[in-house]
């Protein structure tokens, strides 16, 4: 994709949290975004220090701070923005924004912390003259993250690359053998993440779960020297992040050969999976998504089995909003990308986990994890 066109994703995104700025029940004249996913999304910049000023009513006053190291990283990334170069970029920007004029100055609450929320009490408070008007700083909280739930064209091109780098390496363990009986989770898990990165994967999603036999029934069980043995559940959650952006893919097998309880509670969570991912539609109810697979577990009498919700968004962050579940609340968007992940956990014997990654459309939801779901024996 053309630079240019980049650079108009992030304007673009920076006019939306404008727009929900001012429609904010206490509005701001004027935002400062210090949690970094956030100002990766508003601005490309991936340094570990940085914060964008965001004013309501001027795009072109609008500032990215960071600090020395990343001088020549800013320009390449957030040219079209005015940098400034400081340390304490949270009470750098907060500052500019109150010597501009700015008398309500909005913060990101859930990820400013207590001490640095006093710090800019005390800062703003010191350089302050008598007649100067007071400035209000004015907590807000899942502005940016609202904005994230609804992916544009170019972060689903992302996606997709991601789910595919996952596919493909997934194929590639299996073709070469990989998994089978002696083999140890970790060994499964280390081949499985090689065969990302070979693929194009800048960094691995999420620490990779190779879980075989009763280790299958810890929903996030940590690959260990367990060694895979014939007749095993073995279940394998991952994903690869691409551009920022990450994949999340769930599938199970069974080694050499399957009893007719695996295949009993295979299919019971491909039916609750796919009941799942047919219940995604824009505004559907968060927690009518989550029970129309749960229903199908719970029915089959095995809701104890299921102890987790059924998805969550999936972007910049593994985990991010909506997520979807029995406490949810909302509905959900059209351009929303999700994971369906139910799964049926049986201590002491073992569990299944069937996972996609999805993209809410006014249509058919787009599948971006095209590895087969069919019961399979290896």
């Amino acid at each position: 994709m053309p630079a240019d066109a980049v650079t108009s994703d992030y304007r673009a995104r920076r006019d939306r949290l404008r727009s929900r700025l001012a429609d904010a029940d206490d509005p701001a004249e004027a935002f400062v975004v210090s949690d970094l996913v956030n100002l990766r999304y508003l601005t490309g910049f991936t340094g570990s220090n940085g914060a964008v000023l965001i004013w309501a009513d001027d795009p072109s006053a609008d500032r990215i701070c960071t600090d020395g190291r990343y001088i020549t990283q800013v320009a390449e990334q957030a040219g079209d923005l005015e940098a400034v170069i400081a340390r304490n970029c949270l009470a750098e920007l907060t500052q500019r924004a109150r010597d501009d004029g700015a008398a309500q100055i909005g913060f990101e609450a859930d990820a400013v912390t207590v001490a640095e929320h006093r710090a800019l009490l005390t800062r703003l408070s010191d350089s302050s003259g008598d007649d100067t008007p007071g400035t209000e700083l004015i907590p807000m909280t899942g502005l940016v993250q609202r904005l994230r739930e609804v992916k544009d064209a170019g972060e689903v091109a992302l996606l997709r690359q991601a789910c595919a780098v996952g596919d493909e390496a997934l194929a590639a363990i299996i073709e070469r053998g990989v998994i089978h009986a002696g083999a140890t989770e970790r060994e499964v898990a280390r081949a499985l993440e090689w065969e990302m990165y070979a693929r194009g994967a800048d960094a691995i999603a999420f620490e990779t779960i190779v879980a075989a036999g009763a280790n299958s029934a810890v929903p996030h069980h940590r690959p260990t020297d367990a060694v895979l043995a014939d007749g095993d559940f073995v279940k394998i959650d991952f994903g690869a992040v691409v551009g920022g952006y990450h994949s999340d893919m769930t599938r199970t097998y069974v080694l050499a050969h399957a009893q007719d309880w695996q295949r009993e509670i295979y299919e019971l969570v491909a039916t609750a999976q796919a009941a799942g991912r047919a219940a995604l539609h824009p505004g559907a109810d968060l927690r009518a998504v989550d029970a129309a697979a749960r229903s199908v577990i719970a029915d089959a009498g095995h809701g104890e089995h299921y102890v987790h919700g059924l998805g969550h968004g999936v972007g910049l962050e593994i985990h991010e909003a909506p997520g979807i579940g029995s406490l949810a609340t909302g509905t959900l968007p059209c351009g929303a990308a999700v994971t369906v992940e139910p799964g049926v956990y049986l201590p002491g014997r073992g569990g299944v986990r069937i996972e996609d990654t999805l993209v809410v459309t006014d249509d058919t939801p787009e599948l971006l994890t095209a590895t087969d779901k069919a019961f399979t024996v290896i």
